[in-house]
């Protein structure tokens, strides 16, 4: 009888599943959401179910820091934080794990990636057909003879298994390690890893059809041409370092045990009491009935699934399934977007706007840096079902003189300006020299503030509270990539139709959100505090801040010869050369070998803890830990400020132009982005030595701070009227 392994990758399938559930999320009679244990359960019983495994384990992500992290410290720096309810949601599904005798797999310092690729190595070597049940691309590159990929469905289209061929096909390859490659220059930023600067997966799949490898192409830019030959130059080291961070890792210490993956009877007494804490009352029959079924299937093939499978989420009971909705679309509902291109329509328009208490604008750019693009066109709405599109000539003095028409009803201060991502916007007329006025509705933030932990992007608000798919943006210009269309090039009657929809959708949402709002008691809030915000913000990031480039230049060559010394000091104190940033080397080197500490903590897996935490109680003992401390330090500095921030002075202005985000953070704080000029270091003289870089734009001028002290607790002590 052959073995049959199914390895899931946890994280992923909760996200997704919470995610389906988001504009329906299931949350108990003592609010707990249970959106995501109940999409879980609903992944684990069809597998359970319908392929029959032998063998069954799911991995988790560890919650401390990853080798990857080590070697670049930026490692998934841009993700936002996890949903509370997520959170919340992992220990119960943990729990029905355990009530299924079904194992967790969780190794500091590694993914669940590299657990799953550990696993699936050691299971192909003991003859088992290995599933890896992930939608995450990624693990293409570990697909084998007995190693397959199982992607969950979408939108109603079945499961997909990958193996070799399907691998191959999909990425125009001679095998799947060479997804490694691809993913080396395309880069990931999801994870922030950067890749090649501007070549996307077109392009970095015909380097590797090409060449084979990254390391070939590096060998052979003297064979290419223009910008994918210079990016290729000039990109050595981050394209390595990109390839070093998408390699899924094999070699995690873990040793897999048949008999602890084999598939058993759950405890049906844990798995009761856990459904009716949940209030999974409708599901509990057929979950209780699951019993493991031995899989029997040829060696080295897929398992057979129907194409219209419907995998996991919405195979639940009737009384527990959410329904399939079929979206609206543009072609679908009834709408007059107008093209406005004479000067005798753009007066009507304009004289029909000055009528109007408020009207929905959208502007279509060049770019997504607002203080870098070109105005291409800009939409208007004023009544649902209705827009106005307005092309702009390429050439900016007939642009000007088009926009300039519009400035009377830009800057009427009693016309309220409704936008999605309204700030956006506002900093590219400034760029034309508009300042907008008046009352703002912005939907991106209104939706932050009703539900602070969701999405707020305008596809997801309007599927989730419209019933309404927009037109995708790659319809018009393709994907990311180099590539990807200017929307300068794309025909103005499909601009028309697009642009049309972001105006006319922005202004329903307004009449869903607005009476939301209020019956929230957040008008206020929304109205006096975060629309006034935007304005504050726009200055701000308008002026953006002077840097003095030649500071971190010199300054970077100082810290790279810094980490030379501090490799050589603390290559001769542990006596020989190692990878420093390789946890399992440094934990053997410090404990095994110099023996510095008899009670190191280890891992599960019998690997050293090296975190900085736990480097931080060995400090005083061993000159070679401060060493390794300062290390770290100075590796940090180096590839997330000084050798970062040079790179995002805009050309035009010679100033860094930080990006606030008001619908970021889930606690009402404000963020920033490209560059986080919050995470400055101030504290240490390295730290001060960056700050250095930062200058006054005059001569005469000076910096100013200001911060409150301690304002979470004196709003508490006011509150409660503490008088002590």
């Amino acid at each position: 009888m052959s073995k049959k392994l199914f390895l899931l990758d946890a994280y992923a399938l909760i996200f997704r599943a919470y995610y389906a559930f988001i504009k329906n999320p299931r949350v108990t009679s003592k609010g707990l959401n249970t959106s995501a244990i109940f999409g879980f359960l609903n992944s684990l019983a069809e597998i359970l179910q319908k392929e029959k495994p032998t063998h069954i384990a799911v991995a988790f992500d560890s919650s401390a820091k990853t080798f990857r992290h080590a070697r670049f410290p930026a490692y998934k720096a841009t993700r936002l934080a996890t949903p509370e309810d997520i959170k919340k949601s992992v220990p119960y599904i943990k729990s029905l794990l355990d009530a299924f005798n079904i194992p967790i797999y969780e190794v500091p310092g590694f993914e669940a990636d590299d657990v799953i690729g550990t696993m699936a190595k050691q299971a192909s070597e003991a003859g088992f057909v290995t599933y890896m049940m992930t939608p995450d691309k990624d693990f293409c590159q570990l697909v084998s003879q007995n190693i397959f990929l199982y992607k969950p469905s979408r939108s109603g289209s079945g499961i997909e298994i990958w193996g070799v061929d399907e691998v191959k096909k999909k990425f125009e390859i001679d095998f799947p390690a060479q997804v490694i490659d691809i993913l080396g220059l395309w880069g990931d930023v999801s994870d922030n890893i950067p890749g090649a600067p501007g070549i996307g997966e077109k392009t970095a799949k015909k380097l590797i059809k090409e060449f084979g490898s990254i390391e070939a192409v590096l060998y052979n830019t003297n064979k290419l041409k223009g910008k994918i030959k210079e990016t290729l130059q000039t990109n050595v080291e981050q394209i390595k370092l990109s390839k070093e961070l998408v390699t899924i890792c094999t070699e995690v210490p873990i040793k897999i045990h048949e008999e602890e993956l084999r598939v058993n009877d759950p405890d049906a007494q844990k798995l009761s009491v856990l459904l009716e804490e949940l209030e999974f009352l409708a599901i509990a029959p057929r979950i209780l009935r699951i019993k493991p079924a031995s899989g029997n299937i040829p060696p080295g093939e897929p398992v057979k699934t129907q194409n219209k499978l419907q995998f996991s989420l919405f195979d639940a009971p009737v009384a527990d399934q959410l329904p399939q909705k079929n979206y609206k679309t543009i072609k679908t509902v009834q709408h007059n977007y107008q093209l406005i291109n004479t000067l005798e329509k753009i007066e009507e328009l304009v004289a029909h706007l000055k009528k109007s208490n408020s009207f929905c604008f959208d502007n279509e750019t060049t770019s997504i840096n607002p203080l870098q693009s070109d105005l291409v066109g800009i939409s208007f709405s004023v009544i649902p079902h209705e827009a106005f599109y307005v092309p702009f000539s390429h050439n900016r003095d007939e642009a000007v003189a088009r926009l300039e028409k519009f400035r009377i009803i830009f800057e009427n201060s009693e016309i309220e300006k409704i936008g999605q991502n309204i700030k956006y916007d506002i900093l590219v007329l400034s760029n034309y020299d508009i300042s907008v006025k008046g009352k703002l509705f912005d939907t991106m933030i209104a939706h932050y503030l009703l539900q602070p932990d969701l999405r707020h992007n305008l596809d997801f608000l309007a599927r989730s509270y419209l019933n309404y798919l927009p037109v995708p943006i790659e319809d018009l210009i393709g994907k990311k990539g180099v590539n990807q269309l200017s929307m300068r090039l794309v025909d103005v009657e499909r601009i028309k139709e697009y642009s049309g929809e972001d105006a006319d959708v922005t202004i329903q949402l307004k009449q869903v959100f607005e009476p939301k709002l209020k019956e929230a008691g957040l008008s206020d809030l929304f109205t006096e505090m975060e629309m006034l915000l935007i304005f504050v913000l726009v200055s701000i990031e308008k002026a953006g801040i002077k840097i003095d480039e030649k500071v971190l230049l010199d300054y970077s060559v100082i810290l790279k010869e810094e980490l030379k010394k501090f490799e050589k000091d603390i290559y001769t104190l542990a006596g020989t050369t190692f990878n420093i940033n390789s946890p399992k080397q440094l934990g053997e080197i410090l404990f095994d070998k110099m023996k510095i500490a008899t009670d190191a903590k280890k891992t599960k897996t019998n690997q050293y803890l090296t975190g900085e935490d736990e480097l931080m109680k060995y400090a005083g003992k061993h000159e070679i830990i401060n060493k390794i401390l300062e290390y770290r330090s100075v590796q940090k500095l180096l590839n997330t400020y000084v050798d970062a921030l040079p790179q995002l002075i805009n050309h035009r202005t010679k100033r860094i132009h930080t990006s606030f985000n008001q619908a970021v953070t889930a606690t009402g704080r404000l963020s920033s982005n490209n560059p986080n000029l919050q995470n400055i270091p101030i504290r240490e003289e390295r730290g001060r030595e960056i700050r250095r870089a930062f200058i006054p734009g005059q001569k005469d001028f000076m910096f100013l701070s200001a911060d409150y002290s301690q304002i979470e607790l004196r709003l508490m002590a006011h509150l409660s009227q503490d008088q002590t």
